[in-house]
């Protein structure tokens, strides 16, 4: 015999009814009706509209009260709960496209599709200088959407790959560049996922609109940091983001509202 369906909580039901509109608006950039005076919208709006030129960015990071995202052996899953999981899941649902570094496809081999919320896959885009995406790697599994690989030079690629070549300093390739790349293509509105690296050096180019940090409740102690950017010698020089607080189940979800750079700043 089956089980019973459970009735879902008056909370549940309205966060449903909200995330089918914010589905909606990602898509049109319309929304009909009043705006909701509801934290789930006010945290999902701005991403849902973004707009930037030449795109609006969102980066996201999930770590612990100590600023730790994986222990010293790189061990990750999973310093934040399930509730986090779903929300990076939205986060991925809203964009036109997720960006990662080529460490994190080494390291952790994501799929980075939508899979906990209803909405569309989004393009993957891997930042790859000099050529290490693996031929079977996970996020190249989903036929039909599209994958990006940001390189330096010419590399041979897998199947279905795209090729972005930018130039690259240092052996780096400038965030704003990526961003221009991707812009053309159509893809104006981005998630930058991962890893460290890759989120500390679009953050330190100014080139991040808003920044999700989920923090979780546990201390780490040692390991890989989350964040990472240039010394200052001031305070007033550290950056202070305008911040909302959410919470995800145990985590905290600190929301900043940051202002951009231009390349040239």
């Amino acid at each position: 015999m089956n089980d019973p369906p459970q009735e879902q909580s008056p909370d549940a039901t309205r966060a449903q009814a909200l995330w089918l509109r914010l589905l909606a608006l990602a898509m049109s950039g319309r929304d009909e009706g009043p705006t909701p005076d509801d934290p789930f919208w006010r945290l999902y709006a701005p991403i849902a509209l973004g707009r930037g030129e030449p795109a609006f960015v969102v980066g996201q990071l999930g770590q612990s009260i100590d600023g730790r995202i994986a222990t010293a052996t790189g061990h990750s899953h999973y310093v934040n709960g399930p509730e986090t999981i779903v929300h990076l899941h939205r986060l991925r649902a809203l964009v036109d496209a997720v960006v990662v570094g080529i460490g994190s496809v080494v390291a952790d081999d994501p799929r980075l599709t939508v899979r906990h919320v209803r909405g569309r896959n989004p393009v993957r885009v891997v930042i790859d200088p000099k050529g290490r995406l693996p031929a079977k790697a996970r996020l190249l599994e989903n036929a039909g959407t599209p994958v990006y690989a940001i390189q330096a030079a010419d590399h041979p690629r897998p199947q279905g790959v795209v090729a972005i070549t930018l130039p690259a300093t240092a052996g780096r390739i400038d965030p704003h560049a990526i961003l221009r790349a991707l812009a053309d293509r159509g893809l104006r509105r981005l998630l930058v996922e991962g890893g460290a690296d890759t989120l500390s050096s679009f953050l330190a180019a100014g080139a991040i609109d808003r920044l999700h940090i989920a923090v979780a409740p546990l201390l780490i102690g040692s390991g890989v940091t989350g964040i990472a950017l240039p010394p200052i010698d001031r305070l007033d020089e550290a950056l202070r983001p305008g911040v909302t607080l959410h919470r995800l189940g145990a985590d905290t979800l600190f929301d900043c509202e940051l202002v951009r750079k231009s390349p040239s700043a």
